[in-house]
């Protein structure tokens, strides 16, 4: 059995006899039992204090432990989720040149079809031999370009007036002829009388 603090002997201190008699003596029983009741409650105080601080001593290293293992993984999550990241911005530039490729690869086959070069040297301006070219200008004398050919709203007034519209005038005018008449040319003209 081990020994309590209250069962160890001092050296300086004389063992007690049983044989001693008094008033002491018959509150000794009592007294004994008090102070090992507080003995054990001193000792049961420090052993709980002891359990609380192993554990507590224990649990900071171990809060300690996860916190740089928390930081380290954390640390190489970013890196790993900015890999995939930029791997996956690779793979979608990777797609797209790709598909441009293809598109390339389309457009120089259809170089190789004869049809389609005549189609592009005419819409550049060339024509076969023996052809004649036309080209449409504005009234500034402007060629016009194709969009400005394709809209019918460019290229001049589209209503025409009725064939009867310029019989009607011309009618009118008969009725009531200019009283002006208007001064001859200043330029001759070629293949005119006066020559």
């Amino acid at each position: 059995m081990a020994a309590t603090p209250g069962d160890r002997r001092n050296p300086g201190r004389r063992p007690h006899s049983p044989a001693r008699s008094g008033p002491s003596a018959a509150g000794r029983p009592e007294r004994k039992r008090a102070e090992r009741e507080r003995v054990a409650t001193v000792a049961r105080a420090r052993a709980e204090e002891k359990q609380r601080s192993r554990l507590t001593g224990r649990a900071a290293i171990l809060v300690l432990v996860l916190a740089v293992l928390a930081v380290s993984y954390a640390s190489s999550l970013r890196a790993y989720l900015q890999q995939r990241h930029k791997l996956d911005a690779l793979e979608s530039q990777i797609s797209e040149r790709e598909s441009s490729i293809d598109d390339l690869e389309r457009e120089n086959e259809r170089w190789d079809d004869p049809a389609f070069i005549a189609q592009q040297a005419r819409l550049k301006g060339y024509v076969k031999p023996g052809e004649t070219p036309y080209v449409v200008v504005d009234s500034n004398g402007n060629a016009l370009t194709n969009s400005e050919l394709d809209d019918p709203s460019s290229v001049g007034d589209q209503e025409t007036p009725a064939w009867y519209d310029g019989v009607w005038d011309s009618v009118k005018v008969a009725g009531h002829p200019p009283t002006k008449i208007p001064a001859p040319p200043k330029k001759r003209i070629v293949g005119s009388e006066d020559e």
